[in-house]
């Protein structure tokens, strides 16, 4: 299976690095990428807005011959949803990594503090507790170490969506900040933050109980749950 891996805000490829190994020993061929303006800290990134990284996850579906899974954490979730709206016909699953479907004209996190054309990472102090967890002091050093700024149009841009066929792609949710169980009552009260996930037609959960950066906190567990999903998606 040819796996696609969209990381979130402020990194790179290499943020799935410890990640991958379980889903390399399975046979699984994995694609993460470094999306436009993520390249180096000094990258160009004016001009560069949500649909340029939703089109760059488009162009690796299509250079590749078969279907394909993809895995978007948090920011990449609006990514790939946004690339299963363009091929909803070549994606067998989505994959949201603490993260999930962003609807139409919707936007990833305007309130971001952005400098110029990017959004840097910005201070903890910024985050909620919840995002935090288990990211200790030596965590946040490395993270803030190959953090790179984002293009401050993928936080902005509005979504943009055209094809309800992206309904039929099946989902899994790894839930981490908070339980599956919450997701699932807030879509029963119809909350408009999980509105286009509740139009899913079929969703899996996964809790992974851990911050908003399991890729550094519990990436064995993280690889094993992708796995996982995969194997649901043959």
């Amino acid at each position: 299976m040819d796996i696609i891996l969209v990381p979130g805000f402020w990194l790179d490829a290499s943020s799935w690095d410890e990640v991958t190994p379980p889903l390399l020993a399975a046979g699984h061929r994995v694609h993460p990428l470094t999306l436009p303006g993520l390249e180096s800290a000094g990258a160009p990134r004016a001009g560069i807005g949500l649909r340029s990284h939703v089109d760059a996850v488009v162009a690796t579906i299509d250079a590749l011959d078969a279907p394909v899974v993809l895995v978007g954490h948090s920011g990449g979730g609006a990514i790939i949803h946004g690339a299963v709206d363009a091929r909803p016909d070549r994606v067998l699953r989505a994959i949201y990594v603490d993260s999930g479907p962003l609807g139409d004209g919707g936007v990833i996190n305007d309130d971001l503090p952005a400098d110029g054309d990017e959004v840097p990472l910005p201070p903890w102090e910024l985050f909620d507790d919840e995002d935090l967890t288990d990211l200790d002091d030596a965590l946040r050093d490395m993270f803030r170490a190959r953090a790179i700024p984002q293009p401050r149009g993928v936080a902005q841009d509005q979504q943009r969506l055209h094809d309800e066929r992206r309904y039929n792609v099946p989902a899994t949710v790894i839930a981490c900040e908070f339980p599956s169980a919450m997701l699932i009552d807030m879509i029963g009260a119809g909350h408009p933050y999980v509105a286009e996930l509740g139009r899913v037609r079929e969703v899996d959960y996964v809790d992974l109980p851990t911050g908003h950066w399991p890729q550094f906190t519990r990436p064995a567990e993280l690889g094993e749950a992708i796995l996982a999903a995969v194997g649901r998606s043959s």
